[in-house]
């Protein structure tokens, strides 16, 4: 399936491709979160390098492309300021269902920058992709991920055991869940703005 490329906005944020001219803004904010982040993502540690953030956001355009992954990075919208990344991952065509990831930097966290763009990105998911359901497994300890979850209305459904492995630690995860009528309706109707 051919997904164009698109910016949704609410007013506030703007979650958009990655383009290459992200790779220092993304890079600063991983650097700048790494605390925070590195107990949770596997690809965050502490010798997170810049190159490896060209690497990846180079192999974006690729993995949106052929449906494997469609990754936003999310932006002020007044200022243009980097504030973090989300997308879709984990993709099953035949049951129309997807993963949902999100990190903000530390900065700008405990501001809704997560819980805005885990909307829009869902509403993509819903409208764009005709997805019927939107996951997001949140480390059990990972309090952070939980508050955004339940701040979008996702349903929490149970415990996955020993779901998440990040480096040298596993963790069990709740199983959150989005579906069309969470975000007030069917895919035709939601607002993507």
């Amino acid at each position: 399936m051919k997904v164009e490329k698109c910016e949704l906005t609410n007013g506030i944020i703007t979650v958009r491709p990655h383009r290459s001219s992200d790779v220092r803004p993304c890079f600063e904010a991983v650097i700048e979160s790494i605390n925070e982040l590195s107990p949770w993502m596997w690809w965050c540690h502490g010798a997170y390098s810049l190159e490896e953030t060209k690497t990846w956001i180079e192999s974006r355009p690729d993995a949106w492309e052929n449906g494997i992954e469609f990754s936003f990075a999310i932006i002020d919208s007044k200022d243009g300021y980097f504030l973090g990344g989300c997308g879709l991952n984990h993709i099953n065509p035949t049951d129309r269902v997807a993963n949902l990831g999100y990190w903000v930097r530390t900065k700008r966290s405990r501001q809704g920058v997560a819980s805005a763009a885990t909307l829009l990105v869902a509403q993509f998911a819903f409208n764009e992709l005709r997805l019927n359901r939107v996951e997001m497994v949140v480390a059990t300890e990972n309090k952070a991920s939980q508050r955004v979850a339940e701040k979008v209305g996702a349903l929490r459904e149970g415990v996955l055991r020993k779901r998440i492995t990040v480096r040298d630690h596993i963790y069990d995860a709740f199983m959150f869940s989005l579906i069309a009528d969470d975000l007030g309706g069917n895919p035709e109707n939601a607002d993507n703005t």
